[in-house]
Order: C-alpha cells, then sequence, then structure tokens
C-alpha cells in the first residue's frame, strides 16, 4: 500500500497536457510498481475516464494509488495493442486481467533433410522446414504423430540416431517405417509418402485417398496383388480417421473461443479446427474479478494468447471483444493474411459454442473448488501448528540419489491455492561426501536462500523438510549462519512403521513430535507438499543419471570432437564395432592420428 504521507496524483495537470493519440499509458505507483497498462485510441479520452466515472471497487482502488502515469504514442490502435500485450507480459501488472498459461502450443515438425523427419517441437521456430498445428497438448501431437506412422511410414527418429545407423531398427521391421537410414527405400517412394503426410495435415484427406486409389488400381493391374491390398488397407484406414476427425461443415482453420468468470478467475474453453479437423481442446485461465466482462476477457486472452505467435483464419467467439477492429487490424498484420473474429453463429457452428461454453463453466467450476480446498487446507495448518496467520508461501526440501550418484535436491512452492509450479528449483548438488544427504541438503538451501536474500524471490512462511530431528537441526544451522532467524521450520518424518497417516512433526525446541489425526486436512497438505517434493527430486534425479548414461564414452577424449565421433561411429558401425578395432584400424579413419587412436583404444581396453 502507498504511504498516505505521499503527496497525490496531480491528474488535471497531467490531463492537461497529455495528447490526444493512440498509444499505450502505464499506471504506476509510489514505489514506481506498474498498476496496469492500457491502450487507447484516444489517449486524453481514455485516461480522464479514469478520474472522471470510475465504474467499480476494483478501479477506485487503483486509482487512489497512482502516483504517475507514463505514455507511448503510436501511430494506430492496432500498434498500441501489440505493445499493450507485449508490456502486459513482461510486467504483468496487478490489475490487468492476466493469462496464467502463456505456454506455447506444441506443432508437427517436417523438418527439410533430404529424407525428412516428423516430430514434435514447441518453441521458437528455426531452421528451414514445415509446422502443422498448433495442437492442444503433445498428447494430441504424439497421437497424430501415432497415426501418421501407420499411414504413411515417415521416419520420426532423431537424426543423431538415423544417421548412425547400420541396419534398419524395429520400426522397420513392423512396417511403422521404409528404413531411408540404410537405404532400403528410394527417395522418390519416400518423396511420396511426405507428400501425402502433407496432404494429410493440410485437411485433404480427400486428395491422399484419390491418390492411393489411383495407385491401387494402377498395381492390381500391373498383377502386385500384395501392393494393391496393402494399398486398400491403407485406404480404409485413412477413410475411419476422416470419419472420426472431421468437423462437420469445416474446411478451414478455426479456433472457438468461449469464457466462464467467477470468483476472480475467468476461464477460456478455446476448441482447435485445423483444416477442418478437430485436434481438441483446451481450458485457459485468467486472473479477472467478479466485475470482468465476458468481452474484456475475450479480448485480454486473444491479444495474450495470439499476438506474437499463430492465429488461425478465423477466431469464433462467445463474447464480443470492446477493441475488436484493433485486434484484427493486428492480428492479421501478423499473419499476413486477413484473421476474422465472428459472433452469433449458426447451425453447427453454435452447437460448437455452446459445447465450449458449458465446458468453460464446468472447468472454471472445478479450479474453484480445488482452490476453496486448498484455502481451508491452508487455514486447517495455520490452527494445527498454532499460528496467528494463515500461512500464503510454503516450502519443502528434498533429496534423491542412488548410492550417492548423482544427488539432486528439490524445492517445491506452494500457496493458499496449491502449487506454483513456476518458483520450483532443482540443484545438482556437487563436492560433498558420496549419500551425506545433510551435506547435500545444507548445499541446497544455500544456494536457494542466498539469492532470496539478494531479492531474487520471497521467504516462505513455512519451511518443511522431509526428515526428523537430525534433517531439521542441520537446516536451523545452515539457516543461522545465512542470518535468517525468522523462518518456521517442521521436519515431516514418516513414523516408526512408515505409512501414510502416521507422520510425525517435529518442530524446533520441541522435545516430543506433534501427530496429527490421519484424516485431518493439515496433515493431507503437509503429505502433498511432501510427495511433491519427493516426485520432483526424483525425477530431477532420473533425469541427471539417464543424462550421464546416455553420454558417449568419446565424449570425454581431449581432441575427438562431434564430427571426429561421428566418424568414428560411421566407419565401424557403432560404439560396439569400435570398442573391437585395434590401434591400427582406428588409426585409418581421416582426422585420427596414431596417438589419437591410441587414446580412443584405451578408453575401452584400458591402458597396458
Amino acid at each position: 500500500m502507498n504511504d498516505p504521507a505521499e503527496p497525490s496524483f496531480d491528474h488535471k495537470g497531467f490531463l492537461a497536457t497529455l495528447t490526444s493519440r493512440p498509444g499505450v499509458y502505464r499506471m504506476l505507483n509510489g514505489q514506481g510498481d506498474v498498476l496496469y497498462v492500457g491502450k487507447a485510441k484516444d489517449l486524453k479520452r481514455r485516461v480522464s475516464s479514469y478520474f472522471t466515472r470510475a465504474s467499480n471497487a476494483r478501479i477506485q482502488s487503483m486509482v487512489g494509488q497512482i502516483r504517475a502515469i507514463e505514455v507511448t504514442v503510436t501511430h494506430t490502435e492496432a500498434e498500441a495493442l501489440i505493445l499493450e500485450n507485449n508490456l502486459i507480459k513482461s510486467l504483468k501488472p496487478r490489475y490487468n486481467v492476466l493469462l496464467k498459461d502463456d505456454k506455447s502450443y506444441p506443432h508437427i515438425y517436417l523438418s527439410d533433410d533430404p529424407f525428412p523427419q516428423l516430430r514434435v517441437h514447441r518453441g521458437a521456430r528455426r531452421g528451414g522446414g514445415r509446422y502443422f498445428g498448433p495442437y492442444p497438448s503433445a498428447t494430441a501431437v504424439r497421437e497424430t504423430l501415432h497415426l501418421l506412422q501407420k499411414l504413411f511410414p515417415v521416419r520420426q527418429c532423431e537424426n543423431s540416431y538415423y544417421q548412425n545407423r547400420s541396419r534398419a531398427c524395429l520400426q522397420y521391421q513392423i512396417k511403422r517405417c521404409t528404413g531411408p537410414c540404410v537405404g532400403l527405400v528410394s527417395p522418390q517412394a519416400y518423396a511420396r509418402d511426405v507428400e501425402d503426410t502433407v496432404l494429410f495435415l493440410e485437411g485433404k484427406a480427400s486428395t491422399v485417398v484419390d491418390g492411393l486409389v489411383a495407385r491401387m488400381e494402377r498395381a492390381a493391374h500391373d498383377l502386385a496383388f500384395e501392393e494393391a491390398a496393402r494399398i486398400r488397407d491403407q485406404i480404409s484406414a485413412l477413410r475411419a480417421v476422416q470419419e472420426r476427425q472431421y468437423v462437420s461443415g469445416e474446411r478451414g482453420d478455426l479456433d472457438i473461443l468461449a469464457s466462464a468468470i467467477a470468483g476472480g478467475t475467468a476461464c477460456v474453453q478455446v476448441f482447435f479446427i485445423r483444416q477442418g479437423r478437430n485436434l481438441g481442446n483446451k481450458s485457459l485461465f485468467l486472473r479477472a474479478t467478479d466485475d470482468t466482462g465476458a468481452g474484456e476477457a475475450i479480448s485480454a486472452f486473444i491479444a495474450q494468447h495470439y499476438l506474437g505467435g499463430n492465429a488461425p483464419a478465423e477466431i469464433l467467439v462467445s463474447a464480443k471483444p470492446p477493441d475488436l477492429d484493433a485486434l484484427q487490424e493486428a492480428l492479421s498484420a501478423q499473419a499476413g493474411r486477413r484473421v476474422q473474429i465472428s459472433m452469433n453463429p449458426r447451425g453447427e457452428r453454435r452447437r460448437w459454442l455452446k459445447m465450449a461454453g458449458h465446458n468453460a463453466e464446468l472447468a472454471l467450476k472445478a479450479r474453484l473448488a480445488n482452490h476453496a480446498d486448498a484455502t481451508a487446507r491452508s487455514e486447517a495448518l495455520r490452527d494445527a501448528l498454532g499460528l496467528s496467520e494463515t500461512p500464503n508461501r510454503m516450502e519443502c526440501f528434498d533429496i534423491s540419489h542412488t548410492s550417492g550418484e548423482k544427488t539432486v535436491a528439490s524445492c517445491v512452492v506452494f500457496d493458499a491455492a496449491g502449487p506454483v509450479k513456476a518458483d520450483y528449483r532443482r540443484f545438482n548438488i556437487k563436492d560433498i561426501t558420496p549419500g551425506d544427504d545433510y551435506a547435500a541438503l545444507s548445499q541446497a538451501l544455500r544456494r536457494r536462500y542466498s539469492r532470496i536474500k539478494d531479492g531474487e524471490g520471497a521467504f516462505p512462511d513455512i519451511l518443511f523438510i522431509d526428515g526428523g530431528k537430525g534433517q531439521l537441526s542441520a537446516v536451523a544451522a545452515e539457516l543461522e549462519d545465512l542470518g535468517i532467524h525468522d523462518l518456521l521450520l517442521v521436519g515431516v518424518a514418516k513414523g516408526p512403521d512408515r505409512r501414510p497417516g502416521d507422520e510425525q512433526l517435529f518442530l524446533l525446541g520441541q522435545e516430543r513430535p506433534l501427530i496429527l489425526p490421519a484424516h485431518a486436512p493439515a496433515l493431507h497438505l503437509i503429505q502433498q507438499i511432501r510427495d511433491e517434493a519427493h516426485r520432483f527430486a526424483i525425477t530431477g534425479h532420473r533425469q541427471r543419471r539417464a543424462k550421464a548414461r546416455k553420454r558417449s564414452t568419446l565424449e570425454d577424449i581431449p581432441g575427438v570432437g562431434p564430427k571426429r565421433r561421428q566418424s568414428l561411429l560411421k566407419q565401424f558401425g557403432g560404439l560396439q564395432g569400435l570398442s573391437r578395432a585395434g590401434v591400427e584400424d582406428i588409426a585409418t579413419v581421416e582426422g585420427i592420428s596414431r596417438q589419437l587412436a591410441q587414446q580412443v583404444y584405451e578408453v575401452f581396453h584400458g591402458s597396458e
């Protein structure tokens, strides 16, 4: 909150000099924090409206905190919309409607290699090739890739695997690949499968079927009955897919958006239609208030979700955005084609939009119920530990390793609404005695809270440790060395029989542990936090261990870089063949000297 002694904002003096051109405005409080970012076709008219007709309690509260306003003038309202979106994403102002799930969506990527590869892609687009999507989830991409593997056997293996094959893999044996890695398919035949794949992903399955029918008839005419039967089965599978996946009456790219608002949260349900195929749906949530309008939520979602990403040719919405024209102009300019935002559909589209609205309401109710449950459990924890206030932030550490190998520490964060996964952290533990969990815990705490002391994050109200008195004492000593004295520490031990529900809670200064009933909501919250820390630590440890074991033994040899490694593996058909080679054989590979060949040989056989 602002200090009442601070001078109030002289809005009359500010408005007297403000331009009427389009632009973006940023409202700041006394500490210089951005409260709100907005855009306007007429800056003077829009900003003055906050001081002449503050419509609700939220706006009145914000206006009371304003101590400065910064503006950026743009040429058009569409330019202002793009700038506003960028600022909202980077600054995350308190009073803006914010999209909580702003992750990039996965696509299917077809590389531009001589024998192209199909794979899932998420993130920035780099290099050549083609991208198809977006898909609502990685699961939807994997299902589509699995289907394509049955229909058109285009390779889906990684290039590092593909380039080092000396014989066809299992995918070739089960007819999910045509073996381009070892020359079992001609470039022309492979290109035909790639072309069919592209047509299918573009929604032109009928064209693919027509081509397959023609090829089947030619094969039958040439008495190649096995080939004709294979193509017949391919056509049947493709037609079954068409019947199952196409949306009646749609043959283009369309997203269907419907919103529901309650309890300070807005849910936007998105159905993805690409080239007439229903790719699935997804629920996304925005921070809002009960007086946020449906159109305002839709507008915020479209701007934050599509600007800087990929917009389909048409977006069908359940409520009209107040800045409809600016949104269409900005999205069309970004896409290099017309992007239309439509309302009030009829027929089949109306049914789809109604279904999206129903899904949005159900998803929002489920989320609010989970939040209410989480709040109740936080309040129960407050009462169980005898705290004066409900804890707003809780952290838990755990350690995972296998016989001391590749130790990883995890830190998970919960607030009153549940997990805060953006604040989770993992620490790869180094330079300790293998298996020394106390040292690992101390190192993780030191790295975590040293950064927070430097201003990178916030301290928790409660710090949970997976362990008993020993771990608790080690944590207390480490925090004392860091000069941190006001954290509530709770050790969570599993109890004599290590059964869920028998946990013992250890607090500093208390001899006897606190034991809560197995049905207590406070204990359920502690168990969830502890189990999440355990899961996060184990996952990190397994990933680190797997990465270490996948590392080629050649990578540790000085002078053997990626090109020489590749030459060695190609010449000998992999590590197994290389391990059987003698020094003289290794030295025949281009770029490998006799001395380097001896080093490679010693990796497999040791030095004499």
